[in-house]
Order: C-alpha cells, then structure tokens, then sequence
C-alpha cells in the first residue's frame, strides 16, 4: 500500500514539473512570436516614412509594439506618420511621440485663423450651412465640436485644422448628424424658408455668415451671428412653420448683443 502511494506520490511530482516547464516554455515561445517581425516591421515601417516631411521622425520596434519619436512641422504630418506605421504587416501597436515644432501662433490668434477657414470649408457642396462646428483653444490644443452633417464634412474640417501651422494637437468632439431622408427634407425646406425670407436672404450671400441649420430627429437648431433681434425672430417664426419640425431651438446670437435662447 505504502509503496503504490508512493508510486502516485512520484507521478504527481513528475506531472507538476512537466506542467511547469510547458508553462515556462510556452511563456518563452510567446515572447519569441511577439518580437520575431520586429527586424521586418522596422524596414516596413521606415520606407513607409521615406518621405521628406518625415526626415526627423525615429523608428523604434520591440515585440510588435512600433515608438515613434522626434519631430515635425505641422499636425497632420504626425497624424500621417502613425497611420503609416498602423498599416504595416504584423504591428501590435502604436505609441506615437512625436513633437510637433511648427511656428509658434498664440492661442486668441490661432482660434480666429481658424475659425475663419471652417466657415469656406465645403463651400459649393452644399452643405455648409448645415454644419455648425464650435471650436477653442489652450496651448495649441485645438478641440473642434458642434454637428456636421456627414462624415465627409467632419473629415475635412479636421484635416484642414490639423494641416494648419502651429496646430500642436486636435481633439476631435464633433458629432455627426444620423442618416435621415426625412431630416434632409426637413434641412431643404428650413433653408428655403429662412432664406427665401427677403429680410434674411443677404445671409446667404456669404459663406461667412449663414444661419446655420442642423437638424437631428425632426429637432432644428439654428446657430450663427444675425445683425439685429429682428432678423432673429423672424428665423425663429420661418423655422418653426417647416411642416414635420418638433422643436426649434434658437440659438442664433445678434451682433454686439448677448446670446439669448429662444
């Protein structure tokens, strides 16, 4: 009896070894897999930034994981190169630490620059009066929010901010408007109204200053700068008769006056 527990005994001591070194082999094996491509991903990764914008850009590769680091001019040459690494075979990851150097523009300067290239953003598609993009500014950190109304129209508005010279980083809080025939009749008719308005068609005359118009589930939000309060009730009253519309919100502000909700 002593001897067969004894033979068990051993079994058990046998098996627990063998569990162990499986465990630490395979812990070895794993770790030789996650940085066996690094040699290729590091070639793939730096011919994907040959290009000349991305001369102070640094390559590092350790177990599938890619460290980008050193310096460029303008955002969107950073935001290039870790896109460029991302599609490259066998990348696990990203970790981008790149500087952006560019000219130093301070933030009130920054903003209006800005500001201004949104509002012609688009212009002759179509679609601009019915973005409204809110945008600030703190340390050359731009964040753009407010509505677009397609993919398309977000896309651009942060690629022409990130392209922009002393841009240090964008963050992108801009909301897209859901697919809708019904709000896209809806935008047709509100743009219509409002503008075929004779005390409201000179804003549309210049992308600058249109009445912005969104609308999101039937819900209409006008944004924008009118010249006096009139102009203003008189938006609110041509919105609100749009056949379908289940609220107005009137958000338009009057030059040289508070912004008042309506």
């Amino acid at each position: 009896m002593r001897s067969f527990r004894n033979g068990i005994a051993r079994t058990l001591v046998v098996l627990f070894v063998l569990t162990i070194s499986c465990s630490v082999w395979g812990v070895a094996q794993t770790a030789s897999a996650s940085g066996e491509h690094d040699q290729q991903i590091q070639a793939d990764v730096t011919h994907a930034l040959r290009n000349g914008k991305f001369k102070d850009v640094k390559v590092v590769v350790r177990d599938g994981i890619v460290t980008l680091t050193g310096t460029v001019n303008v955002y969107s040459v950073k935001r290039d190169a870790e896109n460029r690494a991302h599609r490259r075979k066998n990348v696990r990851g990203v970790e981008d630490l790149i500087t952006v150097v560019g000219p130093h523009v301070d933030d009130e300067t920054l903003r209006s620059k800005l500001a201004e290239k949104l509002v012609y953003d688009r212009v002759g598609y179509g679609t601009t009066a019915f973005n409204s993009f809110t945008i600030s500014v703190e340390d050359g950190v731009v964040t753009l929010g407010g509505v677009a109304y397609g993919p398309v129209d977000k896309d651009s508005a942060v690629s022409l901010v990130s392209s922009y010279p002393g841009v240090r980083d964008v963050v992108d809080k801009i909301h897209v408007a859901p697919l809708s025939p019904a709000d896209d009749r809806i935008r047709q008719e509100e743009a219509q109204a409002i503008y075929g308005a004779p005390q409201l068609n000179r804003y549309a005359m210049d992308p600058a200053k249109p009445i912005r118009i969104t609308v999101e589930n039937g819900n209409v939000t006008l944004t924008g700068m009118v010249d006096n309060q009139g102009d203003k009730d008189v938006a609110n009253i041509r919105a609100n008769g749009v056949p379908g519309v289940f609220k107005v919100v009137n958000l338009l502000q009057v030059a040289g006056g508070a912004k008042k909700e309506k």
